[in-house]
């Protein structure tokens, strides 16, 4: 049977790995494109959005409200990747098991 002394010092290499895992999590790279390549976005792990392509084809100045769309849709989808590569990454940490704000991505 575990003592609390194991117990802590499991705790700890567990948060060290968790913490590892964040960084690598959080250099991670993403890319959705959109409309046939029209939108192209890349984000990392840490949801920040790192580029932005946008095929001139797609710039229609009767019709914002279309690149707008392109944009969103673009966005929204990389962002739900780089969320769920961040819970794939995490349940290998975690045997599985979802923790509510473990990982710091959108958990």
């Amino acid at each position: 049977m575990l003592n609390m002394e194991d117990i802590m010092k499991q705790a700890q290499m567990f948060q060290e790995k968790m913490g590892r895992m964040q960084e690598e999590l959080a250099d991670k790279i993403v890319t959705s494109s959109v409309g046939g390549g029209m939108v192209t976005v890349t984000v990392n792990g840490r949801h920040e959005l790192l580029s932005l392509a946008i095929d001139k084809e797609a710039i229609d100045p009767d019709d914002p409200a279309m690149l707008q769309d392109l944009i969103m849709a673009a966005v929204n989808d990389a962002m739900t990747k780089a969320t769920e590569t961040a819970k794939t990454e995490m349940g290998k940490l975690t045997g599985g098991l979802n923790i509510p704000g473990l990982s710091g991505f959108g958990n």
